[in-house]
Formats: structure tokens, C-alpha cells, sequence
């Protein structure tokens, strides 16, 4: 399978590495990094993740990374990664 990260998700991604920045370039680049690793094992394991409760959906889920959720959408084809949010932030 295919994993494409939306726009939205290519956001929440430079948002996390600004806010790690402020702190150290090093490991906001090494975090990021390593959430994206995380992300890239649904290639070979697209159900790994569990389903979001918010949406009660089979096709929306989630995987977590540290305190973050990678939150995606699954077809035949295509796993299309939808946010990646801090846990503690609400799923609008």
C-alpha cells in the first residue's frame, strides 16, 4: 500500500518541528523524523492502528507515537495519513 500525507497532515507535522525548534533544531529534525518512521510501518501493516473512537468508523484510525496520534483513513490502495495531533488536543 501507498501512504500519502494530506496537506493538512504535512501542516501538523511542520507546526510540531517549529514548536520542537525553539528548543533544539536537533531534535525537533530527529522527532520528525522518527514520527514519519513510525507512520511508514502501515505500508506493510495498514490495520495496525486502532479505530478512532471519536468517528466509530473501520476506515479512520490511529496509531500513536509517543504523545502524538497519527490519525489516518484506509482503502484498497491508498492509507492517507489525516492529522497527526497531540493527545491531549481534542478531535474536532
Amino acid at each position: 500500500m501507498k501512504i500519502e500525507w494530506t496537506p493538512g497532515a504535512s501542516h501538523d507535522l511542520e507546526s510540531i518541528q517549529a514548536f520542537i525548534s525553539k528548543h533544539s533544531d536537533f531534535y525537533a529534525t530527529r522527532f520528525v523524523a522518527r514520527l514519519t518512521r513510525a507512520a511508514d510501518q502501515l505500508e506493510k501493516l495498514p490495520r495496525l492502528g486502532r479505530r478512532v473512537p471519536e468517528f466509530r468508523r473501520e476506515d479512520v484510525r490511529e496509531i500513536i507515537f509517543q504523545n502524538y496520534r497519527i490519525i489516518y483513513s484506509l482503502d484498497e490502495k491508498v492509507i492517507k495519513i489525516l492529522a497527526v495531533l497531540h493527545g491531549a488536543r481534542q478531535l474536532d
